[in-house]
């Protein structure tokens, strides 16, 4: 009976209840539509990472004065710590030669690097026709690489093998064909499978570097990338005598860097949004002392008849939490329309936390409790005789 009456009550100045509402709802919506965007968010930064590899560092080595490293010092680095690094290649920036098949140039999108025969492994690429680099290809620095699945498709019809590429001015031959990364072929350009590699040291004649500058270490456990990046350092610093002469950074590194700073980010935006479930719960109490004189002498009766304190103070407690419990509702429904609408149009993931919406509707109700108590004890304490003389 007495939730009746409150929904009752609730129900019987719509325009009203919902204005008392606003402020829940828009604070239940902002919560969950922040926390969803700064997890899709996370969630678009962690594939971009994966696909980098964030078991990958990334090796500059720029030398210090007369000191360099060349290629066998770093290979001799990474066999010393064969507990940490798995692998390591030399990887030649060859992208400002222009690939070029016929007449038709890929300009954009398409990475090309010089790099060792144990890249593609490394890279988790697998062999879907001719061969791989080899050391011969290498050691004789042959104008020969192997391609992505994109450019297969693209410029060759699916039959790469034996045919010439032209890399800005030189030629070279397609020795293999890798299988492709990406299962939707429309996002294949620009992606993993849009790529040429060639020997590193055949990049480096024709660019005319003496030595490698860039490298990409693989570690066995990037939950070990710390370890794994000190013990680069100490052999480049080794070699080199200078801090100076080296940079290396991991995917991993970053990537929690990342993270910390989204949810850094998340959390004073959700500090924010979160006034206006305090602006909502300071409307419910208003509106619930509003309520309480209007119905002052309504009130005095059913106390003067018999009514107990109690059943007064829960009826306008039930009110208090219908009220924070629809606002609830209503945000948690705004905010899963709000948050596929803005995901879409920032191209990151949707994502459903059933846990984030959960709690935003817990705290409304509890809102609508707390702010919904003074008013309620305060019509729990009236008079009976004063409150039914009230006008």
């Amino acid at each position: 009976e007495t939730f009746r009456q409150a929904l009752q009550n609730v129900w019987s100045n719509k325009l009203r209840t919902f204005l008392t509402m606003l402020g829940i709802i828009i604070g239940v919506m902002a919560v969950i539509v922040i926390v969803g965007l700064g997890n899709g968010m996370t969630q678009s930064m962690r594939d971009s990472f994966s696909a980098l590899g964030t078991n990958a560092l990334s090796i500059q080595v720029w030398g210090y004065g007369s000191r360099t490293a060349s290629v066998e010092d770093v290979y001799k680095i990474a066999d010393k710590n064969k507990e940490l690094i798995s692998a390591v290649s030399p990887q030649i920036d060859f992208s400002n030669n222009t690939p070029k098949v016929g007449t038709t140039t890929y300009r954009y999108g398409t990475s090309v690097y010089g790099v060792d025969e144990h890249y593609a492994e490394m890279k988790n690429y697998t062999l879907a026709q001719g061969r791989g680099l080899q050391y011969m290809d290498i050691k004789d620095n042959k104008q020969v690489c192997i391609i992505g699945d994109y450019l297969n498709r693209a410029a060759y019809g699916g039959n790469a093998v034996g045919q010439t590429i032209k890399l800005g001015a030189y030629k070279f031959r397609i020795v293999g064909v890798l299988n492709a990364k990406v299962t939707d072929k429309n996002m294949q350009q620009g992606s993993d499978d849009d790529c040429i590699y060639l020997p590193y040291t055949t990049a480096m004649r024709l660019s005319n570097q003496s030595s490698a500058k860039n490298f990409v270490a693989i570690m066995k456990d990037e939950s070990r990338a710390n370890e794994a990046k000190a013990v680069v350092e100490s052999g480049l610093y080794d070699l080199l005598k200078s801090d100076n002469a080296y940079y290396i950074y991991s995917a991993s590194e970053w990537l929690e860097e990342m993270n910390e700073m989204i949810n850094m980010v998340i959390i004073i935006l959700t500090g924010i949004a979160s006034i206006s479930l305090l602006v909502g719960g300071i409307g419910i109490m208003n509106i619930m002392l509003v309520s309480v004189t209007e119905r002052t002498r309504e009130i005095g009766i059913r106390l003067a008849i018999g009514a107990l304190e109690r059943e007064v103070l829960l009826q306008f407690l039930i009110e208090a939490l219908m009220l924070g419990c629809m606002g609830g509702a209503l945000g948690v429904l705004a905010a899963l329309g709000v948050s596929k609408a803005l995901a879409v149009y920032m191209g990151v993931p949707f994502i459903f936390s059933p846990g984030i919406n959960l709690l935003a509707f817990t705290v409304s109700a509890l809102t609508g409790v707390v702010f919904g108590f003074f008013p309620a004890r305060r019509a729990a304490k009236l008079d009976p005789i004063e409150a039914v003389r009230h006008e």
